[in-house]
């Protein structure tokens, strides 16, 4: 098993409440990217041009979908999720 181990020093730093970034925010590098990623698609056509790749490209868009879709879904109060599916044929 090699998992990498932080060395803690002896006297000073540690643990300490609220230091640091909080848990699941983006560093600015991160979050500068998400601002240009989100501005192209605006400029790009926004949810016209997801659908447009969705019926000329599906395994990307799958790909996209399952980058951006959270792991873990759960429903009101920690429940199910309620959810129905329309399917339209061409």
């Amino acid at each position: 098993m090699s998992e990498k181990q932080t060395k803690q020093s002896k006297g000073r730093g540690g643990v300490r409440p609220g230091a640091g970034r909080p848990k699941g925010s983006l560093d600015k590098g991160n979050a500068l990217i998400r601002v240009m990623v989100a501005d192209a698609l605006n400029k790009a056509g926004g949810v016209d041009y997801l659908v447009r790749q969705a019926d000329e490209k599906p395994a990307a868009f799958l790909a996209l979908l399952g980058k951006v879709l959270p792991v873990q879904i759960e429903g009101g109060d920690g429940g199910p999720v309620a959810h129905s599916l329309t399917v339209t044929f061409k």
